[in-house]
């Protein structure tokens, strides 16, 4: 058999394995998708798809009637939910948190655009670490992009690897443009999802940063910080513009979400950064604070 009808039967195949776990939503606005997220009833799905007004409804592969399902928790920062039907789901797809998808790697979009169920679509991940306005003051940050088709009803859906692992969700296209879609990466849902199951929400600790990810030199990424405000935690701490933050209490940064996640999850009142100011390491203590209230 040729290389092409190889690779034509290794993606048939994943997409075999991983299409029954794919779910289509239903809602008084149109369609989404979603992934199971475990066997008793759990639903990973995006934010903006679970928010939509009128009763949500799940669709399982396959079958005619759709079931009712709950909202157990949404986080519209990283454009994320978890929903709940009352019955068993097919095994979940496994969220690929390391090592990640590379640019020019294969992916597979599965999703419900239009309502069409389970539909697949090939493409290669464009870029990582995308930045997207969602609205006023709000971006979504560190997605993948890829040329995969997605079309609405699509949002909610993984794009999975070549080893069938998902690599993201899909989260969100350039309606004016061809091949320019966007995925929550994996490691960001995974860690997302733990905690909505466990609180219902997302809350994220507050240093008083404004940040970005960006690469070094031969030496990954790391996470540059771009201002510090007045009197907040982190101007407290020391920290101070043009920073660069390699690790906090201990594991590595090379995204912001990646400092929200050590944050949200780090248990005690106070955080060990390690900074790179001036070809100088030093650590520094900082300790977070409730979210200020908007005005």
């Amino acid at each position: 058999m040729s290389a092409l009808g190889d690779l034509s039967g290794d993606l048939a195949r994943l997409v075999a394995a991983a299409a029954p776990a794919v779910v289509g939503i239903v809602h008084r606005r149109g369609h989404g998708s979603g992934l199971a997220l475990s066997e008793d009833g759990y639903v990973l799905t995006n934010s903006h798809v679970a928010r939509a007004p009128g009763r949500l409804q799940v669709r399982v592969a396959d079958e005619a009637a759709t079931l009712p399902a709950t909202l157990v928790g949404s986080d519209p920062l990283t454009d994320l939910a978890v929903l709940r039907v009352d019955r068993r789901l097919p095994a979940p797809l496994r969220l690929a948190e390391e090592p990640g998808v590379q640019v020019g790697e294969l992916v597979v979009a599965i999703g419900n655009p239009h309502g069409l169920e389970r539909s697949v679509s090939l493409g290669v991940v464009s870029a990582l670490h995308r930045s997207l306005p969602t609205g006023p003051g709000s971006v979504l940050e560190g997605l993948i992009q890829t040329d995969a088709a997605v079309n609405p009803g699509s949002s909610g859906g993984p794009l999975l690897d070549t080893g069938g692992r998902v690599a993201g969700i899909t989260t969100a296209m350039l309606a004016f443009a061809r091949g320019i879609s966007f995925a929550v990466p994996a490691r960001t849902a995974a860690w997302v999802a733990a905690v909505l199951l466990q609180r219902g929400e997302v809350r994220r600790p507050y240093i008083g940063i404004t940040a970005r990810s960006e690469a070094r030199d031969g030496a990954g990424r790391a996470v540059r910080v771009l201002g510090v405000e007045p009197g907040g935690p982190a101007a407290a701490a020391g920290l101070r513009a043009g920073d660069l933050l390699l690790s906090a209490d201990h594991w590595e940064l090379r995204t912001v979400d990646d400092l929200q996640r050590t944050m949200v999850l780090a248990g005690h009142p106070a955080l060990t950064l390690e900074v790179e100011r001036d070809g100088q390491r030093r650590d520094l203590l900082v300790s977070p604070a409730a979210r200020p209230q908007a005005a």
